[in-house]
């Protein structure tokens, strides 16, 4: 009967759909446990870095979900903050762990980093353009930033997210040639900057995170 025709139809739709379904998910799945994977490798070589990306990440989220971000877009910002450093796996590691200032040419080398990690990523499919992200993710609104030096609406708004991220976390964390600076100082830099070198949107949700949210970076 034509009813009966009708009922296997739908049912073969719906099958349909939940094979597609399931292989999206098994896709995503994948990509995600790429970039982990990727993440991790500054574990072994870097722990200063590894552990910046895992608390610059943390505050990149809460400030992406304050701004009232979507969940794709709140994604992107994760996803890209576990390894926006990737790049700097082509940086010697007695560059990275040094307890004095680096020469010119060596702050050279290291602002390679985003465009190394860009390099690395470019070739893969993901969902969100993480290698855009992360080759802008030091890059200032006012065009002060490297390595393109973009100006305003040309940096993608997840990267103007992570940049305010990165600067916070920086700064309240401990480096071999520094000691920390406090939160209260971060966030007086980003705010500094709001509308010249950061995005007024990131800073404010950024600054209210903590100050409001009570948000603290995690260990």
């Amino acid at each position: 009967s034509i009813a009966l025709q009708r009922s296997f139809s739908m049912q073969a739709h719906l099958e349909s759909e939940a094979r597609l379904q399931a292989s999206a998910d098994r896709l995503r799945a994948a990509l995600e446990a790429t970039v982990a994977a990727m993440g991790a490798v500054m574990l072994t070589r870097d722990p200063y870095t590894d552990a910046h990306q895992r608390r610059m990440t943390a505050l990149s989220v809460a400030t992406a979900r304050k701004m009232g971000l979507s969940g794709h877009d709140v994604d992107a910002v994760r996803l890209a903050g576990g390894i926006h450093d990737i790049g700097k796996v082509g940086i010697p590691a007695e560059i990275l762990s040094r307890p004095g200032p680096l020469s010119d040419a060596e702050y050279e080398l290291v602002k390679e980093h985003p465009q190394v990690g860009h390099d690395i990523l470019s070739s893969i499919d993901f969902d969100w353009p993480l290698a855009d992200i992360v080759l802008q993710h030091h890059e200032r609104l006012d065009g002060s930033g490297y390595p393109k030096g973009l100006r305003s609406d040309e940096v993608l708004p997840a990267a103007q997210v992570l940049a305010v991220a990165d600067v916070v976390e920086a700064m309240t964390s401990h480096r071999p040639y520094r000691p920390a600076l406090g939160m209260e100082a971060a966030l007086a830099e980003v705010q500094s900057g709001r509308g010249v070198r950061y995005a007024p949107a990131a800073v404010d949700a950024c600054v209210s995170a903590v100050r409001d949210d009570g948000f603290t970076l995690p260990d």
